[in-house]
Order: structure tokens, then C-alpha cells, then sequence
């Protein structure tokens, strides 16, 4: 097989930064055989660009802001996940206590915490035995494939893209074992297929978004490329000008399109690496040329429109599928954190109410599928659906947080906690007749997505009183659904302890939220029992 270090561009094998340096020296996936070695000699004396960067490669990140207690990313192709797998994944954190949790991703994912490196042979042989991989989920490789997470489920949807979705990650990583052939990127890279109307995937924020299409009367999808995020720039995708049909036709094309931006996508500058860079770069004609190339036949022109014309859903709440008797029920997980208990009872509610399945989505929430009409009322009643709400309020509904500072050596502030408390002082002092996305981010890299936010905030430092102080830059205008477009900058610098004032305004102003009477607000406490007070 040819591996991806031997078809590295020439003009990067010429000037090789850091990076590119240690991926020419070594493989990422090479450290799959030294992980027992790693566990026998201990964090602190494993070869720093393999503690460091290669387990990446892995999924496994070493933390700085936690010496010792790693990150380990999964891969959750459409978000799916059994009882046995979530119980499985508890399993594994519930030793750690306090340090061990799992925290749902955008893109449909779990990552846990706590996780020590000479605990990583035998979580690895957990996983294998659960049907569970962590490979190829971080540094330059294909990250998390997401997709609609009722697919199957929903009577409106047009295509069923759990089964294309596995196929592309199989393809990616060999069936789960690491493929060298696509080891090697310029830069991470992201897939969605779409088979729904509204856009659950974020088709504009993917480097390659399948959207459903009819083409002369036959139903397949339109292809967008180059969407990103990075701290230097954010580019929402464009149209390849291309159609394929709902088969491997999808796969074929994720492959060509990897293999013309891994041989040659921009590896100079990792700023500027992005599959955008290289459409930029080359014009879309000429890359459209060669994805068709690598295609190997020629590729349709795309429909003249595509059929995502729903506003989003957030799927939150009970609903009917198109299996008659059946109901999906969408649970709120505040900010996506979930500890080893949350994981035991979601894998036993799955089980005992539903079909054993559960289902993430890009919101950080979780899905339980497949409940029959005659459960779900004793389902509803469920202690747990006190912490995981069916009918959250309405800005907790829509808050999305990255890590945070807590555990990101990137995140310049906490967001998580942050951001719950003051969604829940807002919530006890505003009254809104609509649900208001806001997002937090940490830092410019964007994990939390603010551009596609209501509201999104980004950390920052700012300068207060003389001292160097936690602050956000503000974004608004960010639309999901149809007519997706990213928002834009609209305050910068302000310091988190005035950013509850802030966002009252802007709600208010912006929003049509209403002030609540002082009943209303029972003096200052949610009912929760949470404290109203941000920082």
C-alpha cells in the first residue's frame, strides 16, 4: 500500500516545518505497538513528540493543564452508540471518580477525561471487545463523520445515511485498524451526509458536506466543500458543482477528494493548510478537475437546488417516528457533561424503554430511539429526565460550550460552568418566546462554534482595573438550517465579570427577551437550586 508520508507533497519534503518534520520521521498510527511499552515506562519518560503528538494518532491526548491524565477522543460514526458501548465507557471513567467524565462533542463524539496512560492497553481491549474505536481521531486525519441523528427515525427524511456514513469511516481507517494511507493530511479534515431538510450536520462548517439533492428526478446529494474554522480564518463551503447518488458513489468521492488534497494541499504554513487554502490556491475548476481525475469517471454537475429548506431542529423533547407505535425522546445534557452514573442510567433507560441504542447529536445532546407508545409515559417519569430535560428552558436549550480551560491548555478562560451559570441566571431573570443559540468557545480555534451561534462568544484576555483578566469577543448573526451563513464579530474584549450585564442587553434588545417580576425569579434561585450568580 502507498502510505500517505510517501506521497507528501514535493514542496513540503523541501521545507518541512515541525510538524511535517516528525510525521516524515514517523508515522502517527506507529505508536498503536509501543503503547504497552508507554504504559510499562510511564507518562513522564515517553519520547515528548509521542507523548505529545503521535498518540493523537490514537485519540489519546496528553493534557498540560492535567499532567498525567489524558484526553481520549472516540469515534462515534452518526453519533450512534449501544447501551453496552455507553456502559462500557462508564466503566472505564467510574475508576477515575472525580477526574474521570465524558463530554459530548459538535460533531456527535465523546471524549473522557481522567484518563491514565498505563490504564490504555487494557481500555483499548475494552474497547475492541465493545465494537469501540478510538483510531485516527485527532492531529491531520479525518475526524468524527457526522450525520443526522434520526436517521432511520424521521418520516420527512429523504435518505438514510447510517450505513454510507460507516462506510466512509471503514474506508478512512481500514475497518477500524488505522490507515497510513490517509495518516498523513495536511490538517484535520471533516465529513458530514446529510439526509434530512435541516441541515443537522452544519454542512456549511465541513471540509466535504453531502446535502440531499434531486437531480432530474433522482434523488442523491450535492456536494459543498472547504468549510472551516481555525484562529487565522473561517470560510463557510462552496459548491464542487458536483452530484453523486446515495451509494458507494459517496465513499469513492471522500476518497478522491483526500487523496488530491493529501498529495496537494498546502503544508508549509499549518495557518494556511486547510482544504480551503488549496481551492483558493488552485481555483475550482482545476481542483474540481482533479478530484474527478482521482474519481475516476466523470462527475455530474449538481442539481440546480438542494432540499434542505427546514429550519433546525434540536430534536429535544418526545416525538413520533416513522415506525409506526415508536418515539424518539431528546434528552438535554447541560453543556454535554456526562459522568459515569449519567452513562450507566442513559445505557439502562436505552435498554429497558428503546431498542439498547443511543444517539448523540452536534447540540451535545443525547437521543434514546425506538421507545414504544406503551413506555413512554413511565419512561417521562424517569429520575433522570429531572437532570436531563425533555423541555429545558430556553436558553439552556441551546448552549453549546467547549472543554474550557478546565482541561484545554488552548482555552484562554473556563466556558462550561461559566456558561451554565449564567444561561440559568438569565433564564431565572428573562422571559423568551424563542430558544437563542449561544455558544462558547475558548479560543480562536473555535471547538464551540460561535460563528453559526445566535450568540457566540469567544475567550479571550483583556485588560481590567490595570490586571490581565478572562473576557470574551462577542459574534452574532450566525443562521443554521437553511440559508446557513456565519456570523460575524460585533464586541471584542469584554471582561467575563460585566458579560452577564452584556448578554441581558443584547437578549433584550436583540431578542425580544422580556424581564421577569421579582417572583418570578424566586429570589435569586432557579429551581435547580443552582445560584444565579455567573462569576
Amino acid at each position: 500500500m502507498t502510505t500517505s508520508i510517501d506521497t507528501a507533497n514535493t514542496t513540503a519534503k523541501a521545507k518541512l516545518n515541525k510538524f511535517e518534520q516528525f510525521k516524515a520521521d514517523k508515522d502517527g498510527l506507529l505508536v498503536k505497538h509501543e503503547l504497552e511499552q508507554f504504559a510499562q515506562l510511564g507518562w513522564e519518560a515517553v519520547d515528548d513528540t509521542d507523548l505529545t503528538h503521535r498518540l493523537k494518532w490514537l485519540g489519546i491526548f496528553f493534557r498540560p493543564v492535567t499532567p498525567g491524565k489524558f484526553m481520549l477522543r472516540l469515534r462515534l460514526p452518526n453519533g450512534l452508540l449501544s447501551g453496552y458501548k455507553a456502559r462500557t465507557l462508564a466503566e472505564i471513567i467510574q475508576r477515575y471518580g472525580e477526574d474521570g467524565s465524558a463530554d459530548i462533542t459538535t460533531r456527535q463524539n465523546l471524549q473522557l477525561r481522567g484518563i491514565l496512560l498505563e490504564d490504555i492497553p487494557d481500555i483499548f481491549r475494552r474497547m475492541e471487545a465493545a465494537g469501540l474505536t478510538s483510531i485516527q481521531s485527532g492531529m491531520d486525519n479525518v475526524r468524527n463523520i457526522t450525520g443526522s441523528p434520526v436517521s432511520g427515525l424521521d418520516a420527512d427524511e429523504l435518505i438514510d445515511t447510517q450505513g454510507l456514513v460507516m462506510k466512509v469511516q471503514d474506508m478512512i481507517t481500514a475497518n477500524g485498524e488505522g490507515n497510513p494511507a490517509f495518516s498523513n493530511l495536511p490538517r484535520k479534515f471533516n465529513i458530514a451526509i446529510e439526509g434530512g431538510r435541516d441541515n443537522s450536520i452544519h454542512a456549511e462548517i465541513n471540509d466535504i458536506a453531502f446535502v440531499p439533492a434531486y437531480r432530474e428526478g433522482a434523488l442523491g446529494f450535492n456536494v459543498v466543500v472547504g468549510g472551516f474554522f481555525s484562529a487565522r480564518r473561517c470560510e463557510a463551503a462552496i459548491a464542487l458543482n458536483a452530484w453523486v447518488p446515495p451509494d458507494d458513489s459517496v465513499v469513492e468521492l471522500c476518497r478522491a477528494i483526500l487523496e488530491v488534497y493529501r498529495d496537494h494541499g498546502p503544508r508549509v504554513n499549518r495557518q494556511k493548510a486547510r482544504l480551503m487554502w488549496l481551492i483558493d490556491e488552485w481555483g475550482m475548476e482545476r481542483f474540481r478537475a482533479a478530484v474527478e481525475t482521482a474519481f475516476g469517471q466523470p462527475l455530474p454537475t449538481a442539481a440546480p437546488t438542494d432540499e434542505m429548506d427546514w429550519d433546525k431542529r434540536d430534536h429535544i423533547g418526545v416525538y413520533p417516528q416513522k415506525q409506526v407505535g415508536l418515539n424518539y425522546v431528546g434528552l438535554h445534557i447541560p453543556v454535554g457533561r456526562l459522568q459515569a452514573s449519567d452513562l450507566f442510567d442513559l445505557a439502562r433507560l436505552a435498554e429497558v424503554y428503546g431498542s439498547g441504542e443511543l444517539r448523540l447529536t452536534v447540540e451535545q445532546n443525547v437521543i434514546i430511539p425506538n421507545v414504544p407508545d406503551s413506555r413512554l409515559a413511565v419512561l417521562l417519569e424517569e429520575p433522570l429526565l429531572e437532570k436531563f430535560s425533555i423541555a429545558p428552558s430556553a436558553l439552556t436549550r441551546s448552549l453549546i460550550s467547549c472543554t474550557g480551560s478546565q482541561f484545554c491548555n488552548f482555552a484562554l478562560v473556563e466556558t462550561k460552568q461559566r456558561a451554565l451559570a449564567l444561561a440559568l441566571a438569565l433564564d431565572a431573570e428573562l422571559s423568551l418566546s424563542q430558544a437563542v443559540r449561544i455558544h462558547w468557545t475558548g479560543c480562536p480555534n473555535s471547538c464551540g462554534q460561535p460563528q453559526v451561534a445566535d450568540i457566540g462568544l469567544m475567550g479571550t484576555k483583556v485588560r481590567k482595573d490595570g490586571k490581565t483578566v478572562e473576557g470574551v469577543d462577542i459574534f452574532m448573526g450566525g443562521k443554521v438550517g437553511k440559508e446557513a451563513h456565519l456570523g460575524e464579530k460585533v464586541q471584542q474584549g469584554i471582561p467575563c465579570d460585566e458579560l452577564h450585564g452584556v448578554l441581558r442587553s443584547l437578549l433584550i434588545e436583540n431578542f425580544g427577551a422580556q424581564p421577569k417580576s421579582t417572583a418570578e425569579t424566586h429570589d435569586g434561585v432557579v429551581e435547580t437550586g443552582v445560584m444565579v450568580t455567573a462569576d
